[in-house]
């Protein structure tokens, strides 16, 4: 597994890469239609997702990394190195994101440990992450792989309940 960060070109996402990740977002109408993050799930369209990933990339610190497998788009992570609360020390994963006909197969679990791994080698203590409070799956997920809960809150971006989550990296 590669993880690489998305880097626009001259302001712009590129083409081709920027239609691969609407396809991955595509596979995942079931999240979507959880978040409310799209007027139709079921119709996501390129420029929905580079409006997306504009917001993502317009916040201080935030990184969008591509996860790829033998050259496939499995997966796609927005971070953030240092949270938008002055008193929060920790780095967050704002979304997690693998090819819904790929779950179960590991991805998820790999890209999360990478992330981890960045931010540990960063020499952060620390990593958060906000799961909606409607989305069980996402949690058990999280919990899995040794997130605890924090608090409970509304998110940031549109004053859904979540679930914050923090997860202690230990030196190497």
């Amino acid at each position: 597994m590669i993880l690489h960060p998305l880097v626009p070109v001259d302001g712009a996402l590129p083409g081709p890469v920027l239609t691969e990740i609407a396809a991955l977002y595509s596979t995942n109408h079931a999240f979507f239609e959880l978040s409310g993050d799209f007027p139709d799930p079921d119709r996501i369209t390129v420029e929905q997702v580079a409006a997306a990933l504009a917001g993502e990339l317009a916040h201080d610190s935030a990184e969008v990394l591509l996860a790829r497998s033998a050259g496939r788009l499995v997966g796609l992570a927005a971070t953030l190195a240092q949270a938008p609360a002055a008193d929060d020390p920790d780095p967050w994963i704002g979304l997690l994101l693998i090819d819904a006909t790929a779950h179960r197969e590991g991805y998820g679990r790999a890209v999360a440990t990478l992330i981890e791994d960045r931010f540990r080698t960063a020499g952060r203590a620390g990593v958060r992450i906000a799961v909606l409070d409607n989305n069980p799956t996402a949690l058990a997920f999280w919990q899995s792989q040794g997130y605890v809960e924090l608090r409970r809150a509304k998110d940031r971006e549109l004053g859904r309940d979540c679930t914050v989550l923090r997860k202690p990296l230990e030196a190497p």
